[in-house]
This record gives structure tokens, sequence and C-alpha cells, in this order.
């Protein structure tokens, strides 16, 4: 399925959700096993507490400062069971399993599970490097059970109105992201203040950035021109005596094979700012911008003709969470391709590009030079 084909699905499927007639099969409950109950983990929990037909049946995590975190978000009447190793799921009768461990373990625990006939949810970023990326590619391909990436920016509501929005401003030159936003939160062992662990900034937060670019323009990114840096936030910290070395702040500018134009402005001490996310599209008939939590998106028409709508959150959503309620609707439309068997909307092909122009944008901080993305 091509780019244009998939982008059109999926806002097919915000649509028919909105109305209500998101088609799962009826009276049937995925059961899922999760691993990695640390913040994302947790928020996983809560989001398919809110979901009638999901039903949580293992917990696997090796830190029990986890385990006891998880634990407390259930009634002891109906609690699930909780492992230390991840492996042991494979003893039980699941649909489904959400891979919400540390970006560098992802590849690992997929490989250990390919055998399964599990579908998987494995958080972002796929992977932090091409090499495991194209490993979980060829992995996916060789099973039945889907591999859906959780890049779950694309759920948001107001983003997604503003995807379905694009086609009216003609053909599309440039887009652009900014996120305003405070630092990393502190997460198990401290392993996302680390590149070799997280990726790198541009891998680890950004592939949402990257991933929505993508599906904005249709196209293929092909190079990259950055310039970042560490200067504020983690200085002065040291973990096991390792001193943290992720970017706080860039500028990204991605080009796509189509001639179309991205870029991306991150700062992450700005914690005071109106709106942590803003998008924009320009065509050749106008613009199309979407501030996120303000929830408004604009266009603006080079005829003078411009409108703004305040969106509302998208009525089906029952818990909204730490991203607007986008894991929540993501969740359903992963466990609708469950019950279906239906292709999942966020594929490995795009947990792979969505990663592979973060390591360019990386590479090219590093060396001062633009990079090329390597034939994705």
């Amino acid at each position: 399925m091509n780019l244009l084909s998939k982008r059109n699905l999926f806002v097919d499927l915000i649509v028919q959700s909105r109305f209500g007639i998101l088609g799962a099969k009826k009276n049937l409950s995925t059961k899922f096993g999760l691993i990695g109950a640390g913040m994302m983990g947790r928020e996983h929990i809560r989001n398919l507490q809110a979901i009638k037909k999901a039903e949580i049946v293992a917990i696997a995590d090796p830190d029990d400062g986890s385990l006891k975190s998880a634990k407390k978000l259930f009634s002891e009447d109906m609690p699930p069971y909780y492992l230390t190793d991840y492996r042991q799921l494979r003893e039980f009768d699941l649909d489904a399993v959400i891979i919400a461990t540390p970006n560098f373990t992802h590849i690992e625990v997929v490989k250990e599970l390919a055998s399964t006939p599990f579908h998987l949810l494995v958080e972002k970023p796929m992977c932090t490097n091409l090499r495991d990326c194209k490993e979980m590619i060829a992995i996916d391909k060789g099973r039945d059970p889907m591999i859906w990436i959780a890049l779950e920016y694309r759920f948001m509501s107001t983003t997604s109105h503003f995807l379905s929005k694009i086609p009216e401003i003609g053909d599309l030159k440039m887009v652009f992201i900014r996120e305003h936003r405070g630092p990393f939160l502190e997460k198990v062992n401290n392993w996302n203040r680390f590149n070799k662990y997280s990726g790198g900034t541009l891998v680890e937060k950004c592939c949402h950035f990257f991933d929505l670019m993508t599906l904005m323009v249709q196209a293929t990114p092909v190079r990259v021109h950055a310039s970042g840096g560490q200067n504020v936030n983690h200085l002065d910290e040291k973990y096991d005596g390792g001193v943290p070395d992720i970017l706080d702040n860039a500028f990204v500018i991605v080009e796509f094979d189509n001639g179309v134009r991205g870029c991306l402005d991150l700062c992450m001490f700005a914690e005071g700012s109106r709106n942590e996310q803003e998008l924009v599209a320009t065509g050749q008939l106008g613009k199309i911008e979407a501030f996120i939590p303000e929830d408004l998106v604009k266009i603006s028409f080079r005829d003078g003709n411009n409108s703004a709508l305040k969106i509302p959150p998208n009525p089906r959503i029952k818990y909204m969470g730490l991203h607007h309620g986008a894991s929540y609707m993501e969740l359903l439309a992963f466990i609708k391709a469950v019950l279906n068997g239906s292709d999942p909307i966020v594929d490995c092909i795009q947990g792979l590009r969505s990663v592979a122009v973060g390591i360019a944008a990386q590479e090219a901080i590093a060396s001062g030079k633009s990079t090329r993305i390597p034939v994705i």
C-alpha cells in the first residue's frame, strides 16, 4: 500500500470513529499482555482499563518498583498476573502484547516473541538504529500476526483534523513543526538521558514529528540538514558516573524526494509556551496551522478566505491521558485491526522512516554536514 493510500485509510478511520462506526466485531474481548510497567506502560494500562473490550491478562517487568506502581492501578479482586520475565508471556492465552520497554531493548523483545501468535504493539521509537529497524521489518514479513509501531501523535483529534484538510491548500510545498516544551521526564534508571539507550533526542522524541511530516508530505525523506546542542538541560547531572548527552534544542530541515521541504523547531527548555506543538502545511493555494493544546486549526488562503475552528476532543475518547486522547484512539484502532485481521495503520516501514530521519539529523549535527538518508 502506498503512502497516499495509507493516509486516506487513516483519514477514513478518523471520520468513521467520530461518527461511532468503528467496525470492530461485537462481543469480543482482546486479551493483552504488557511488557514494561514504567511511565508509558502504566499509561497503556490506564487506556486499556477505559476500553470495555480490552482485558489485561499479564504484566511483565524486571523492576520491582515499576511492578508495584502498576499494581496500584488494579483492584485486589481482579488483578492481572505479575511477571519479572517477559518470556513467561508465552505461557498465556493472549491476543496482543504491548512492548513498552526502553528503546534499545525493542528488537530483543520482538525477536523473542517473533514465533508467538501475538499481535505486537511496539512503543516508539521502533528501534535506536537502522540495523535493528531492518531486522524488525524482516521479522514482520515472516509472521502473520501484525507488528504495529505506536506513533500516537497522528491520532490526536486536532492533528487528525489538520491532516484531513491538507488537500484543500493545493500542491504542498513546505511543512513546519514546532515543539517547545520542558525537559524529558525521569524514567527507570534514567536510560532516556543517554544517546546509546534512547537513540538520541531526535530519535526518542522527534520520531513522532518526522512521522507526521512524512504523513503530511506523502513522499520519502532523502536528506537532512540540522543544527542543535545540549545547552540547558541535564548539564550538572551524573548517573553511575555518566553525564547525559541528549540534545535539548535543534533545528532540522528535511528534504523529500518530491521537492517538499520540512522544518522541525525543537526546544526542551520552553515550559511556558502557550502551545507545546504547532503544525503548519503550506501549499500554492494557502496554508493550514494547528495549535496544541489550544486545539485550534486555522486555514488561510491566498485570496483572503480565512477560517479558524476549535477542535473538540473525539467523543469516543474515555481517557485523555498524556497525549490528549491519542493513545486511547490508537488502541481502539489497534484492537479493531486485531479483531478483524486487518493490516496495521502504522507499520514497520513507517516506523523505520521516522527513525531514519532522526538518526540522520543526529549525524548531521555531530558532523556539521548535511546527511543523506539511506534508501528506505
